[in-house]
């Protein structure tokens, strides 16, 4: 019988796994992760900033455009709501060349009447005009010129209607009413249909002391050459287009502010009768009858127009 002598094994450590952690990125998956995600970050915010710049010189650029025609239009017909009243009616308006031979004028607001209804400020024949297009608001004052020899009454009445429906205005007005002297003391007038807003402005000029006319005369016919009368010699007529030509001004570079300016200036405080805005309805300054104390249809502030 044989035998066999066991073999026994060596006893020896197993072979190592091969070592994974040397060829792992150190990053790990975590480290990758976090690393696409700031990479988007950075992306996303290179993109918001771009956008940032890109709308902020949209901004500039559009901002030093004119808004359209359209969007100027819808804002004339809310000033008399929107506008600060020295705004719409500036404490001291200015006029080179304003006078008769060029002369320089100035002119200083001497009356404000509170925002009024079209009834109490208009006469029947202004309102029967106006029937067409409808009347929102009125706005008036009084200027009286440098000597104090002369007055001009202004106004602007605004209407919902579109240009197509102001264009019929055209020719149909007659002399405007006063504010600040009765009607019987007009001198010149002059009444603008603006083609670039809902807003007829009108001007009429007076005498200060208190004299009346046979009836007052448009202000084109006392500014021709050797036009004769007392209206004439006196530049009435020329005050009243010259006041009437700076509001209308003022309703263009309020309603599109990059527009080209006119020759209207504000002193640099508050003049009489100045006031923060017409949508409240203050009242107006001291009347305006110079040299003559008050006469009909002059007040501090009456919603109603002079009859």
């Amino acid at each position: 019988m044989s035998t066999s002598t066991p073999q026994t094994a060596a006893l020896t450590d197993p072979d190592p796994e091969p070592d994974r952690d040397r060829d792992r990125d150190p990053r790990g998956p975590r480290g990758g992760a976090r690393t696409a995600a700031a990479a988007l970050c950075a992306v996303l915010g290179t993109g918001l900033l771009a956008a940032a710049a890109l709308t902020g010189w949209a901004e500039r650029h559009a901002a030093g455009r004119p808004p359209t025609p359209e969007a100027a239009y819808r804002t004339a017909a809310s000033l008399w709501r929107a506008a600060p009243a020295d705004s719409l009616f500036p404490p001291v308006l200015t006029g080179p060349d304003s006078g008769p031979g060029g002369a320089d004028r100035t002119w200083t607001r001497v009356a404000l009447a509170p925002d009024s209804d079209c009834g109490p400020a208009l006469a029947p024949d202004w309102q029967a005009a106006l029937a067409p297009t409808g009347c929102t608001r009125v706005l008036r004052a009084t200027y009286a010129d440098a000597t104090r020899s002369s007055l001009i009454a202004v106004g602007m009445v605004f209407t919902p209607a579109d240009a197509t429906a102001m264009e019929g205005l055209r020719g149909r007005l007659t002399a405007p009413p006063a504010y600040g002297f009765a009607d019987a003391r007009r001198a010149a007038w002059t009444a603008s249909v603006l083609p670039d807003a809902p807003v007829v402005v009108y001007a009429v000029s007076a005498f200060a002391d208190g004299r009346t006319l046979e009836a007052p005369v448009p202000a084109e016919e006392a500014m021709r050459k050797n036009a004769p009368g007392a209206v004439a010699q006196a530049g009435l007529g020329h005050a009243a287009k010259a006041v009437a030509d700076r509001m209308e001004g003022t309703v263009r570079s309020l309603a599109s502010p990059t527009a080209p300016k006119t020759a209207t200036a504000a002193a640099p405080g508050p003049g009489p009768g100045s006031d923060s805005g017409f949508g409240f309805g203050f009242g107006s300054g001291p009347d305006s009858g110079f040299g003559s104390g008050p006469g009909p249809g002059s007040g501090s502030g009456s919603a109603g127009a002079a009859r």
